[in-house]
């Protein structure tokens, strides 16, 4: 597998797999808090079945 961040190769043994390093963890918790990671799909609504 590779880093998501910067694309070495990282084994699953790895202590920061699947990064393959803690700086490279850290970028990528960076990227969540500063919203820079969206989810595109939106979430579905529930179906109310009593109303129907």
């Amino acid at each position: 597998m590779k880093c998501p961040i910067c694309k070495r190769p990282v084994e699953e043994q790895a202590p920061h797999y699947p990064f393959c390093s803690e700086r490279c963890k850290l970028i990528d918790l960076g990227n969540w808090a500063s919203e820079s990671y969206v989810i595109t799909t939106p979430v579905p609504q529930p179906v109310d079945e009593d109303a129907e």
